[in-house]
C-alpha cells in the first residue's frame, strides 16, 4: 500500500521530550476519509502512553484521539463526506465489525479489541497506529464522525474523549430530571460531567478537594459543590444520590462516595487509579448499591453526544497551545495547571 509522509510530534521512548518526526499515513482506500488535522486535545492518556506507565507502549508514540478537522480527500465508496466537509476522529479507529458488541454500536467493547487511534496494531501499514499529534490522518469512513457546526472547533476536540467518556454513562444510566447526581473531581472529565449532568435535568452536586474550584463548579452548572475533606459537608449528603460519576484518576477513598448512594444508586468510575481502589462489602451489600465503570462510547453514540452539544451549546473548557509547547503542557498537566483541558493548534506544525 502507498503512504505519504507527514509531520509529526512524537516521544521516542518513554523518558524522553515529544519532538518532530515524519510518519506515514497510507493512502486513501475506497472507504477511507482523509482529513486535515485542525485542532487535537491533549488527554491525560496521552501522557500515561507516552510514558509507557501502563506497560503497553510501542514507540515512537504519536499520542492524540481528540481530533477535529476538515476533510481533504474521500474513497471512492465513501457516501457521508465529501472535500471540505468538517469531521472528527475519537479514540478508535476501526473494530471487527463483526461480533455481538459491534453490531450493537458497542464498538469500544469490540470482542477482538477495537484499533485505536494511537498505541494499536495498524491493520494497513503495519506496525501501529500513530495519532492526532500530527497533521493528517486517514480513516475508515464508519469511524469518521461529523463534527457540529456552531460550536468553537477547538473547544470542540475534547469532546471526542473527555465528552463522550463523561455522556455514555450518564446516559446509559439515565440520569434525568427529579434525580441528584453526584459528579467527582473537576478536572478534564469532570468539568463535562458536570455540563452534561445539568443538561439532563439533573440536581448535580460536584465533590471537588479545592476549595478554590467552588466558583468555577458553579458557574459550569453544579447546583452545589461540596468540598470531600469537609466530614459534616459529606455526611450531610449520605444515602441521597441516584448516581455518582467519579472522574478521579488519583488514589481516593471510594467508600466515602459509595455511602452517599440511595438505595439501588449507581457509581460509575471513569477515572483510572494506577492501584485498586478497596471497596468494603458492606458498603454495597446492605443498600444494595451498584459500582460500575465505564469507557468512552460507540460511534453512534459518540455522534449523537456531539449532537446534544451542538443543540445544547456544551464545549470543553480549554487553553489553546502551539504543538511547540507540549512538552510544557505535559508538565503543566501533570501539575494539575490546566483548566480544564489543553488543545493543540495544528495550524502551529503546519507552519
Amino acid at each position: 500500500m502507498t503512504a505519504t509522509n507527514i509531520r509529526a510530534f512524537a516521544a521516542q521512548n518513554a523518558s524522553s521530550a515529544l519532538a518532530p518526526l515524519g510518519i506515514a499515513r497510507r493512502e486513501p482506500g475506497p472507504q477511507d476519509v482523509e482529513i486535515e488535522i485542525l485542532f487535537c486535545g491533549v488527554c491525560h492518556s496521552d501522557l500515561h502512553q507516552a510514558r509507557n506507565e501502563w506497560h503497553n507502549t510501542v514507540f515512537p508514540c504519536v499520542p492524540g484521539h481528540e481530533i477535529v478537522g476538515r476533510v481533504t480527500r474521500v474513497g471512492s465508496q465513501v457516501t457521508r463526506f465529501k472535500s471540505g466537509d468538517l469531521s472528527a476522529v475519537g479514540c478508535m479507529v476501526d473494530s471487527c465489525h463483526t461480533c455481538e458488541h459491534c453490531r450493537a454500536g458497542l464498538e469500544q467493547f469490540c470482542l477482538s479489541f477495537p484499533t485505536f487511534t494511537y498505541n494499536s496494531e495498524d491493520k494497513h501499514l503495519g506496525g501501529h497506529t500513530l495519532g492526532g499529534y500530527s497533521t493528517h490522518i486517514v480513516v475508515d469512513e464508519s469511524f469518521v464522525l461529523r463534527a457540529p457546526t456552531g460550536l468553537d472547533l477547538a473547544a470542540t476536540a475534547p469532546l471526542l474523549c473527555a465528552g463522550i467518556t463523561t455522556y455514555s454513562p450518564l446516559r446509559h444510566w439515565r440520569v434525568g430530571p427529579g434525580q441528584k447526581v453526584g459528579i467527582v473531581g473537576l478536572g478534564g472529565l469532570g468539568h463535562m460531567g458536570v455540563k452534561f449532568a445539568r443538561a439532563f435535568g439533573a440536581h448535580v452536586v460536584l465533590f471537588t478537594t479545592s476549595p478554590h474550584k467552588i466558583a468555577d463548579g458553579l458557574r459550569l452548572g453544579a447546583h452545589e459543590v461540596v468540598v470531600s475533606k469537609d466530614a459534616h459537608a459529606m455526611k450531610a449528603h449520605q444515602a441521597s444520590f441516584h448516581f455518582i460519576l467519579d472522574a478521579v484518576s488519583a488514589q481516593h477513598d471510594i467508600n466515602t462516595y459509595l455511602n452517599l448512594l440511595k438505595l439501588d444508586g449507581t457509581l460509575a468510575l471513569v477515572g483510572a487509579p494506577e492501584h485498586p481502589l478497596p471497596v468494603a462489602a458492606f458498603n454495597l451489600i446492605l443498600p444494595r448499591r451498584n459500582f460500575a465503570g465505564s469507557a468512552i462510547g460507540g460511534i453512534a453514540e459518540t455522534q449523537e453526544m456531539l449532537d446534544f452539544c451542538a443543540a445544547h451549546q456544551i464545549v470543553s473548557e480549554i487553553e489553546l497551545i502551539p504543538m511547540q509547547k507540549i512538552n510544557e503542557a505535559w508538565d503543566r498537566l501533570l501539575k494539575q495547571d490546566v483548566r480544564y483541558r489543553f488543545v493543540i493548534d495544528m495550524a502551529s506544525l503546519k507552519s
